[in-house]
């Protein structure tokens, strides 16, 4: 990749300016349509359970009855699901009409290859109302997608099993996350799970590490420069090798799934067989999918950021982060820039914070967000300095995968924090 459209795909965000992603699209079954027959339009999601599910389908549907002749074919599938396919997608050249755009390093290579449709002229109205929350997927003064949810990452946590384990407040720092942890311990609850079967929840807990090890200008740095020699690297894998020391995550957790079914590490915590788990904005909506009453934890959930690390030359209030955008393929049908910008409407993105989806950008729909560790999660979100985006989405497939894979392996105590370091840098030497 061009190291200038690197750059474009900046990877350490400014509150007044979040540049953020997160999660990919579905697979249609038989492949999307790169050139569209303006008939139908494939749209790929991974609103896989209710309420999102019906939401998704309902718009569709009422879009079909204001365009006719339009037919819509929604897929709606597990999120590590649609990312390989995606993967496979992008690597095929047959991308769905509409489909969840990454953004960062990834987006870059995608606009590179031709493969997304540039919307700047015909979504202009609704890139000037969502302002700074559409800088993450633009590139060189163009626009490729519209965020529709941002969020950061943080502590999801069972206030009941909290109070029972005698604990009045969350932790702030990680010697009182330790203390929570060793609380939990003796009152015989499970203290977190994690999806480490999975890679990217594990990876979590380094990236975070680092952005509290780091300073920012060392982060804005190692996105174009792919420079990882600064010892706060390695000190991030050294705080992380701290935490799994802790012994804090649920038996079997390097094989368990991030959040498909009640055993997954959502379902755990969904079902109060684990105290917290560390995930996205998404998790209330993803739990509500894991229990049989469709409620997930309900009104016994509850939300605080990730610890500061003592000693640590990060900004102890900055935050990991990401988000998800609807992005259009090249040769998709003009309806679809049509239905794209409907789901930044007013309308559907107050439908998209009712139901607890995520956390809308459509600036008229941020009172409608009702669940309370959501707005509180909100909150957090826009009092950030500046938020840091998923490393592995902000570096790219090939330097992120190898970031991964190692910070896997320090979790089963098979790598150590310079082995992290090494192999991120061996695979970013080889962007280079």
């Amino acid at each position: 990749m061009a190291r200038k459209n690197r750059a474009a795909g900046l990877a350490v965000l400014c509150a007044g300016a979040l540049m953020l992603t997160a999660a990919c699209g579905g697979d249609s079954g038989d492949g999307g349509s790169s050139e569209g027959d303006g008939d139908t339009i494939t749209w790929w999601h991974n609103s896989n359970n209710e309420p999102g599910k019906g939401f998704y389908e309902q718009i569709a549907k009422d879009f079909e009855d204001e365009n006719p002749g339009i037919d819509v074919q929604i897929e709606a599938m597990a999120h590590e699901d649609m990312v390989s396919k995606l993967e496979a997608a992008f690597q095929s050249g047959d991308v769905p009409d509409i489909y969840m755009e990454r953004g960062g390093g990834e987006l870059a290579d995608h606009v590179e290859a031709g493969l997304v449709r540039d919307i700047s002229e015909d979504a202009s109205e609704e890139i000037e109302k969502l302002g700074g929350n559409v800088a993450g997927w633009q590139s060189e003064g163009k626009t490729y997608a519209l965020p529709f949810s941002v969020g950061v990452v943080g502590f999801w946590y069972n206030k009941d099993l909290f109070a029972e384990a005698g604990i009045e407040a969350p932790p702030t720092t990680m010697s009182e996350f330790y203390d929570v942890v060793g609380q939990l311990k003796d009152a015989g609850i499970t203290p977190v799970s994690v999806g480490a079967g999975d890679k990217w929840p594990a990876a979590h807990y380094w990236y975070y590490t680092a952005l509290r090890s780091c300073p920012q200008d060392v982060l804005e740095s190692a996105v174009t420069s792919l420079d990882f020699s600064d010892p706060c690297f390695v000190e991030a894998g050294e705080a992380v090798e701290e935490i799994v020391a802790q012994e804090p995550f649920n038996p079997g957790f390097l094989t368990t799934p991030a959040q498909e079914g009640a055993t997954s590490a959502s379902g755990l915590l969904a079902t109060e067989k684990v105290a917290m788990e560390m995930q996205g904005h998404w998790e209330p909506g993803v739990m509500q999918g894991l229990t049989d009453d469709g409620e997930g934890l309900g009104d016994k959930t509850a939300w605080f950021p990730f610890p500061e690390v003592e000693g640590g030359a990060g900004d102890p209030t900055a935050q990991l982060g990401g988000g998800d955008a609807w992005a259009v393929a090249e040769g998709a049908p003009d309806e679809a820039v049509d239905l794209v910008k409907h789901l930044l409407s007013d309308e559907v993105q107050t439908g998209f914070a009712e139901n607890d989806m995520g956390l809308p950008t459509n600036p008229a729909a941020s009172g409608s967000v009702s669940d309370p560790a959501l707005a509180e999660l909100l909150e957090v979100r826009d009092a950030a300095p500046y938020i840091q985006l998923y490393f592995d989405t902000a570096f790219g497939t090939s330097v992120g995968g190898a970031m991964n894979d190692e910070i896997a392996l320090l979790f089963a105590g098979e790598a150590t924090p310079q082995d992290i370091v090494d192999a991120t840098q061996q695979a970013a030497d080889q962007e280079m």
